[in-house]
């Protein structure tokens, strides 16, 4: 499903080169539940830009669904990362203007402007999701409206909005209480065994990683169980 060889990612700062990847190594069965820990500034959020197509390795190869994602030209590498991988982040990055529902909806409307959306129902979907989630009550509500928890639950199924393969998750509890993290990482958890759908979860956090198929540690560039 998503396999990741030998990637390296270094960042030139000046005169000196960061190495922050050392040839990462991964390989993901699909519809597994896998978390990466490490703490903070030990590659995490770059591993998980590169497994989705956010930012393309210095050295090395993604595989997802057989497609060799950087051996793909730009446009192509667009088209799988808008269609068939969601994210999560840390900061909901919910539009202060829009409803609930718009937000969910977001994604979809664009791949729907571009047509190369596989979703022909996506308000249908999105008020499916939204009852999942809980917040069948506060579709016509703004992000100022809703708690920190309500707005990572919009932030999911915007995530889930257009049947993604691929569940990329980046600190989604970091901004959340310990009760409420916990509320939210079991969500992800049911949604993703309905769908068979594979997640890729980092976090600093080694209590939520409980909860995963599959475990790894980021130390020191690279990976290790």
């Amino acid at each position: 499903m998503l396999e990741a060889k030998a990637i390296h990612k270094v960042y030139n700062n000046g005169t000196k080169q960061i190495h922050v990847l050392k040839g990462v190594d991964l390989n993901i069965e699909e519809g597994k539940f896998v978390v990466i820990l490490g703490p903070s500034g030990a590659g995490k959020s770059t591993l998980l830009h590169i497994l989705g197509g956010l930012d393309s390795p210095t050295k090395g190869r993604v595989i997802f669904q057989g497609l060799d994602i950087y051996g793909l030209a730009d446009e192509a590498i667009s088209e799988v990362r808008n269609t068939k991988i969601g994210f999560v982040f840390q900061f909901y990055h919910l539009l202060s203007e829009f409803t609930v529902l718009e937000n969910a909806l977001m994604p979809a409307l664009i791949n729907a402007k571009t047509g190369k959306t596989q979703n022909t129902k996506p308000e249908e979907k999105a008020l499916e999701l939204l009852k999942q989630v809980g917040l069948s009550a506060r579709i016509t509500h703004f992000p100022s409206q809703l708690s920190a928890g309500e707005r990572q639950r919009v932030a999911l199924v915007r995530g889930l909005i257009n049947h993604p393969g691929l569940l990329l998750c980046d600190e989604p509890t970091g901004n959340l209480d310990s009760e409420t993290g916990k509320e939210i990482i079991s969500l992800i958890k049911k949604i993703s065994q309905q769908n068979r759908m594979t997640v890729v979860l980092v976090t600093h956090n080694t209590e939520l990683a409980k909860m995963a198929d599959s475990v790894y540690h980021l130390r020191d560039g690279v990976l290790v169980n």
